[in-house]
């Protein structure tokens, strides 16, 4: 068990310290890098629609990593999208910028960026399901948690990065060349990754399907035909989640040193912050879930994030650090609730043979509606509506999409979420 969750984690953090390092440079760089021909705000919205562009990926990585896990095991699956995620990530830290092969820039950036997206849309689900399906009764949620504290911990290690190396060199360095590094540190942790997870064992659920023979031939037709309502449960569950998420990965970022005028060393510790009380509740949320349930554990989470996307950004804007760390402290609480019990919940939602496909598109296409453009849109509110204010409005309209979903999900008993889990038809 530790083997497994360990190498669910490691693999997971790998491949969301890629994603970020990404989320981090356009907030930064990328700008001025693959856009120079714009505008100081045309050219950050340029930037920030190639992060969200990844998320149209999302869906079809989802898709055919799904149908693949479920046909042919979630182990092999794992390991491709992380060495996918490795090459794409290498290779934005070393693609020439705009002034060296100008157009070509751009469009290969986005080209990469839609690689990063479709390995991010197969890598989740497998790590989730690998982590669920292996654990003893009573644990699902806590050891289904592990994965999940992946996504703060690869945000804590871009950050963590990015913070190094910004401290390290001259604004001008950083600008020139500086940047690439955290993208070129990618080739040691995908190396680390692929030889924890070439060692873990397939999932005991995955090899009983496929001892007796009850593997589908078409997942994804059977999840569409038979379980629509579990699908629209889980996507909605993700949706603020993901959509608050990306305020604090990305948007905070060029918000703090483009409109509050702080430097960029103060925001990405801020970030750190963040990511570590977001790591810290996602834990302790997955534990939770095991005695409260999944809906309780969803429901206090959702109703404090809702609560607080108004007090967050009066707080952020007094510029005061104490203050800032206080606003991202709350969020992470709301995050960490909503993020902790969602490997678990998943795999409570959808029968084993078709669980894989079930879950990464879910994942993926929650996303799409919550974080995929997140940072875009919260740039262009602020720059219509003048006050932050109106990025807060948009968060409490995802909490209350979410809130509806958390509604309409249905509490299991101990025992039947674990009877469901391991059924293998």
């Amino acid at each position: 068990m530790r083997r497994v969750v360990g190498a669910s984690l490691v693999g997971t953090t790998i491949e969301w310290y890629d994603f970020f390092v990404y989320a981090s440079a356009a907030s930064l760089v990328f700008g001025t890098q693959f856009f120079p021909s714009l505008n100081g705000t045309a050219a950050l919205l340029a930037s920030f629609a190639t992060l969200g562009v990844s998320f149209v990926a999302r869906p079809i990585g989802g898709v055919v990593a799904g149908h693949l896990g479920d046909r042919l095991g979630r182990k092999a699956v794992l390991v491709a999208t992380l060495l996918l995620m490795g090459i794409s990530t290498v290779g934005v830290g070393v693609l020439p910028g705009y002034g060296s092969i100008g157009v070509a820039a751009p469009v290969l950036l986005v080209v990469l960026r839609l690689l990063q997206g479709f390995s991010a849309g197969g890598e989740w689900g497998g790590a989730a399901l690998m982590s669920v399906e292996h654990a003893p009764p009573g644990r699902r949620g806590y050891l289904g948690s592990y994965p999940q504290i992946g996504v703060p911990i690869g945000l804590l290690l871009a950050n963590l990065v990015f913070f190094t190396v910004s401290t390290l060199t001259t604004k001008e360095q950083f600008l020139a060349w500086g940047w690439r590094i955290p993208f070129l540190l990618s080739v040691v942790l995908i190396a680390v990754g692929f030889f924890v997870r070439a060692k873990v064992s397939e999932s005991p659920v995955f090899t009983e399907l496929r001892e007796r023979r009850a593997r589908r031939s078409a997942p994804l037709a059977e999840l569409f035909r038979g379980n629509t309502r579990e699908l629209l449960v889980a996507i909605g569950l993700f949706i603020a989640n993901n959509m608050v998420g990306y305020i604090l990965i990305a948007f905070i970022n060029s918000y703090g040193t483009r409109t509050l005028g702080l430097s960029s060393s103060t925001m990405l510790f801020v970030g750190m912050v963040g990511a570590v009380s977001w790591g810290v509740f996602t834990m302790l949320a997955g534990r939770w879930s095991d005695s409260w349930g999944r809906r309780r554990t969803y429901l206090v989470g959702t109703v404090a994030m809702a609560a607080w996307t108004f007090p967050f950004f009066l707080l952020f804007d007094t510029r005061s650090l104490p203050l800032m760390l206080l606003s991202v402290v709350v969020l992470a609480f709301g995050l960490g609730l909503t993020y902790g019990p969602q490997a678990a919940a998943y795999a409570e939602l959808f029968p084993a043979a078709i669980r894989y496909s079930g879950v990464s598109f879910a994942y993926s296409f929650g996303a799409i509606l919550g974080g995929g453009f997140a940072p875009l849109l919260a740039t262009w509110l602020i720059g219509l509506t003048g006050t932050s204010l109106s990025v807060s409005a948009y968060m409490l309209l995802t909490c209350l999409v979410s809130l509806a979903a958390v509604l309409a999900l249905r509490e299991r008993s101990a025992a039947e979420r674990e009877a469901f889990v391991l059924a293998a038809d």
